[in-house]
């Protein structure tokens, strides 16, 4: 089965910047091109009634500390590097979704994708001020200013809207969350997953 998968993100999750780390790894054993797409994980909490890991785990005994170990594992077995936690969080990242689409339109998107999920996993900033945003992604040699100033077109806007209702009507709950075909894959414990069903070892349901 060669469907290329489809990697639903919001830079706000540092499980979605890990996944983002791993999939370079996975595309080249796989010969198969993930397709991401940008959705706003806020608009998806408030449609499902969900919330943060950071707000569910909140006072629950030894599960925080269990799915600390399960992010070691993840990154010792997808050789990724580890997120910075960003003092800042939570960041609101509507005007940097938004601008995720601007840049499919500008013709820098994976540029800016890789730009955006460093300076906010890696070099932590408050990416939603918009000046320190706009300083960083000039640093990454993307034109900061005209990024967010046209994350606010209403065709831009309009496409992020459809992007997270569209994942919402198709099952989704959260960040990161993948597709392939029909079949919907949540977390990036997932990704192992992906990997077999794209490359035929799991049999779609």
């Amino acid at each position: 089965m060669h469907t290329n998968p489809q990697f639903l993100f919001d830079f706000g999750s540092p499980n979605a910047y890990l996944s983002h780390g791993a999939i370079p790894a996975i595309e080249q054993r796989t010969g198969v091109k993930f397709e991401y797409v940008p959705i706003l994980l806020g608009g998806i909490f408030k449609a499902t009634n969900n919330k943060s890991p950071a707000e569910t785990l909140a006072g629950v005994k030894n599960k925080p500390e269990f799915m600390r170990l399960e992010t070691e594992r993840f990154v010792k077995r997808f050789h990724v590097e580890p997120y910075v936690w960003n003092p800042f969080f939570p960041v609101n990242t509507l005007n940097l979704m938004r601008a995720a689409i601007a840049a499919e339109l500008e013709g820098v998107f994976e540029d800016y994708v890789a730009a955006a999920f460093h300076h906010m996993w890696r070099e932590p900033k408050k990416m939603d001020d918009p000046d320190v945003a706009v300083k960083a992604l000039n640093s990454s040699g993307l034109d900061g200013a005209r990024l967010l100033a046209r994350a606010q077109e209403a065709e831009v806007k309009a496409r992020l809207i459809a992007n997270t209702q569209s994942a919402v009507e198709r099952g989704a709950f959260g960040s990161p969350t993948f597709f392939v075909g029909n079949e919907m894959f949540f977390g990036k414990e997932q990704l192992r997953d992906v990997e077999e069903l794209v490359s035929g070892k799991l049999r779609s349901e």
